[in-house]
């Protein structure tokens, strides 16, 4: 498939996870993609990186400035760059909000308000954004990330709205726990690491967690330019853990 064929992509977070597949999925198929991150090492010949703070507005502008320059053009933002939180309402510190909240939230906003004039422009022109199901799915010791990919819906759909008849398509996926550098290193420290990601493993209705190329398949299914009607949409990529309701399988082969 070569649907991104001649189009420009950047994609924030790029240098691993969720970020990197997709980064490394859009350039299979054609695009041209640069990589936004703090730490933008160790990426694969063929996808250049700048290193780039989404808190700075004047990093994410002249990111956003020196991509244009360099190819010409802006057809594809994937919003991906975030950080996540743990503990209930009584835990995260001011500061820990308001820095959460600045990356996963305004970071994206910094991203786009660039962006956007350069996807005016694009007879492609689309942004994804990177939520969660945790925005609508009350998940425990979670309150601070739940919060802040709430807003992040809100924010897609908004935006949306606001230029869908400029020709840019904004659309979210929202995947639920995924093989992720930060879910392995949440895992690592607690006291039993195999023990634990087998139980978070059997907590998931496909039994494995999703992977990081799924979701990258899913944002470059938003991101193409196959899907031109497709706006204003939330595709969950969890295993099923939102939508379904599953009850406990029995000793006879999972089923009731």
């Amino acid at each position: 498939m070569n649907d991104f064929a001649g189009l420009v992509a950047v994609v924030t977070g790029g240098a691993s996870g969720i970020g990197l597949a997709t980064a490394k999925l859009l350039t299979g198929r054609g695009a041209t993609v640069v990589a936004l991150d703090l730490k933008p090492d160790g990426l694969p010949d063929g996808i250049p990186g700048l290193a780039v703070d989404v808190t700075d507005d004047a990093q994410v502008k002249a990111a956003v400035d020196e991509v244009v320059e360099r190819f010409g053009r802006l057809d594809v933002v994937v919003n991906n760059a975030g950080i996540s939180a743990v503990g209930d309402v009584t835990v995260n510190s001011d500061e820990e909000w308001l820095r959460v909240l600045d990356v996963n939230v305004v970071g994206m906003v910094r991203v786009a308000r660039h962006a956007v004039p350069h996807l005016r422009r694009s007879p492609s022109a689309a942004i994804v954004n990177t939520c969660s199901i945790v925005a609508w799915a009350g998940v425990e010791q979670r309150v601070l990330y739940s919060a802040s990919k709430g807003a992040v819906h809100a924010l897609t759909l908004a935006m949306a709205a606001d230029h869908v008849r400029e020709g840019i398509r904004v659309n979210c996926v929202a995947p639920g726990t995924a093989d992720t550098p930060w879910v392995d290193r949440l895992i690592d420290r607690m006291p039993d690491p195999d023990a634990a990601r087998a139980a978070l493993n059997e907590f998931q209705p496909m039994g494995r967690v999703v992977t990081a190329d799924e979701v990258a398949n899913a944002i470059a299914y938003l991101a193409s330019p196959l899907s031109g009607s497709t706006v204003g949409t939330v595709l969950s990529v969890d295993s099923g853990m939102h939508g379904l309701r599953l009850r406990p399988p029995t000793d006879k082969g999972g089923k009731y």
